[in-house]
Parts: C-alpha cells; sequence; structure tokens
C-alpha cells in the first residue's frame, strides 16, 4: 500500500480502492484490505478518507488500485 492516501476530493464513484473496515487497526500490516468499488464518499478523517464500497462495506481508503 501506499503510504499517500488519497482525500475525498481525489475520490469519486466507481473508482476501485483499498479500504480497512473502521474497526480494524490501519496501521497494522496484518490486516488485508477489502478493495472494492466507491458507492459512498462521506468524509476526510486521519485515517484516511470514510467510503461505502458497492457491497455495502464501509472503511478508511488507504489507496487506488489503478489497473495495470
Amino acid at each position: 500500500m501506499s503510504n499517500e492516501r488519497p482525500t475525498a476530493e481525489d475520490l469519486r464513484q466507481g473508482l476501485t480502492v483499498e479500504i480497512v473496515q473502521g474497526d480494524q487497526d490501519v496501521r497494522s500490516e496484518d490486516q488485508e484490505p477489502i478493495i472494492g468499488e466507491v458507492a459512498t464518499i462521506y468524509e476526510d478523517d486521519p485515517e484516511g478518507p470514510t467510503v461505502e464500497l458497492k457491497n455495502g462495506v464501509v472503511g478508511h481508503v488507504q489507496s487506488v488500485v489503478h489497473d495495470e
């Protein structure tokens, strides 16, 4: 994961991102990020912008997933 997290302004609906759910430690290297498409963008937070994915999972964005 990138050390530079995007801001809420950098995000848009449909963008594929990696998130960590709110009850997980975003700094832990042991956590597997959840990858999905952004449905709703809520707010910026020191742990990363809060979003809801299209699958209903809510968490903090850690990075944007770029097509290879």
